[in-house]
């Protein structure tokens, strides 16, 4: 099963019983929970969610139609990751990413990172039910603005998943980068209610990152990595000065990647043991943000795929573990929480390129636990009716989990408690004006206001959607 991971493996631990429970699928569906019921949206009363009893919701900045910010820029589609933060009177704060491919003239106010790169984020100023208050650009001129993380210091990361620039050949789009301006595939922050300075953190990476998730205690920031194609990476990044400290994150730090000990290039997008742990190092990236040999205007001779790898292909070197499409991360109570999209399926032969993706189950969820260093598996789906690609992930004030399902069949928010209870929060019935069906388009973004009353998602999608979510989440267990 772990096809050479064995030597590195603890037998056991505090997270067994919830991984023996949770793989079984048939003991998975005997869990008794509400039954999802269609809920009319507050905004229009048309059934856009199923949620359980007693759950109600508004949708909001819904980019079927044309939507002006208050600085006069027209809201990007492709919401994705998201974070939530108090704000002023009792209102919240959340900023949402935007992940926008492709060169083309960036959007809103400002001086863009890049100004032929059109994703970003905007922030948003919210009721608890979804009402909007104003809303603003807060970073532009970057490139598939996927995921991130909030920060303990009430700022978000936003990650880009790419690694195109002017010295590299067109991804899997085909589209020539030639017009742009910037390297990309960092992160970058956005302070909570304010503007990103635009200025990435190259230290941290030039690779397809997901998302990021920090340790307060030492101010480690741990990366995921989204490589499709081919095996993906666990990093951590450790800045000169503790950013909880700062109130903000330092570029010229240290990036590192996760091996397992004793079994070099372990293979853990492969099905695992229930249970499965592994003591882990990290082995240093001598040249985290490289720039390709190029001639400005004329295409790039370095190939997408040799990009994409490259960062990782150092850490590999020394032994780092392979992953499948590492996605949400992160942290709560000592533990980083991070999904690995297509993981616990047959072994892959070598790490990539796979053309549907690395990795051939239907998704696992690891906790890293930051003070013992012990990666530990507490979730391995069973089978796409069980957990179908799970992609964000967020953790509610009492603990539970948060899973967001992106494939291409029914999408679900569900709940994975420390009991190993594996249940359904809310399943996508979108229909577009037209009546199209939408209920494939994927969920992203989820993230709890700062009272834990309201869950705001996202649909990610060319027609972009908002969320926010209420009702008696103690009762269902959330």
């Amino acid at each position: 099963m772990l096809r050479g991971a064995a030597a590195g493996a603890i037998v056991g631990g505090p997270f067994a019983g919830l991984v023996a429970r949770a793989a079984n699928a048939a003991e998975v569906d005997r869990i008794e929970r509400p039954p999802l019921e269609p809920v009319p949206d507050m905004r229009d009363g048309q059934v856009r969610l199923w949620l359980p009893p007693h759950f109600q919701y508004r949708s909001f900045h819904d980019t079927e139609t044309q939507i002006l910010l208050n600085d006069g820029t027209i809201l990007p589609g492709r919401h994705d990751g998201m974070a939530a933060f108090r704000g002023p009177r009792g209102s919240i704060i959340l900023v949402r990413n935007h992940e926008i491919n492709g060169p083309g003239a960036a959007f809103g106010p400002g001086v863009p990172y890049d100004a032929m790169a059109r994703g970003g984020t905007t922030t948003i100023q919210v009721t608890g039910m979804g009402e909007v208050i104003r809303s603003y650009t807060s970073l532009n001129g970057t490139q598939m603005n996927c995921s991130g993380g909030p920060m303990p210091w009430d700022s978000w990361i936003s990650c880009e998943e790419t690694v195109n620039g002017p010295d590299v050949a067109a991804d899997f789009t085909g589209v020539p980068n030639t017009p742009l301006l910037q390297r990309h595939g960092f992160i970058f922050e956005v302070p909570a209610g304010g503007q990103s300075n635009r200025q990435p953190i190259t230290a941290a990476g030039r690779f397809a990152h997901e998302s990021v998730a920090c340790d307060p205690h030492d101010g480690a920031i741990y990366e995921t990595e989204d490589n499709f194609g081919f095996a993906s990476g666990f990093y951590r990044y450790l800045p000169p000065r503790n950013p909880c400290h700062t109130g903000r994150l330092a570029d010229g730090g240290r990036l590192q990647m996760l091996a397992v000990r004793g079994t070099p290039n372990a293979e853990l997008a492969a099905q695992q043991t229930p249970g499965a742990r592994y003591r882990v190092k990290w082995v240093d990236i001598d040249d985290p943000a490289p720039t390709f040999p190029y001639v400005p205007g004329t295409p790039a001779l370095t190939t997408n795929d040799t990009a994409l790898t490259y960062v990782g292909n150092q850490g590999r070197a020394q032994g780092a573990a392979h992953f499948s499409r590492l996605e949400g991360a992160t942290y709560h109570d000592g533990v980083v929480y991070f999904c690995s999209t297509q993981g616990g399926g047959a072994a892959e032969d070598g790490p990539g390129p796979i053309a549907n993706g690395y990795g051939n189950g239907t998704g696992q969820v690891w906790a890293y636990h930051t003070r013992s260093q012990v990666l530990e598996l507490i979730f391995q789906s069973p089978s796409a009716a069980v957990l179908d690609f799970p992609d964000n992930i967020t953790t509610s004030p009492r603990g539970t989990l948060v899973l967001c399902e992106d494939n291409v069949n029914d999408n679900f928010v569900r709940g994975l408690t420390t009991d190993g209870e594996l249940f359904d929060i809310a399943l996508n019935r979108l229909r577009s004006s037209t009546g199209a069906d939408r209920s494939n388009d994927e969920f992203a973004g989820s993230t709890f206001s700062p009272d834990g009353k309201t869950l705001f998602v996202n649909i990610q999608a060319s027609a972009g959607m908002s969320f926010a979510i209420w009702g008696p989440w103690r009762r269902l267990g959330v």
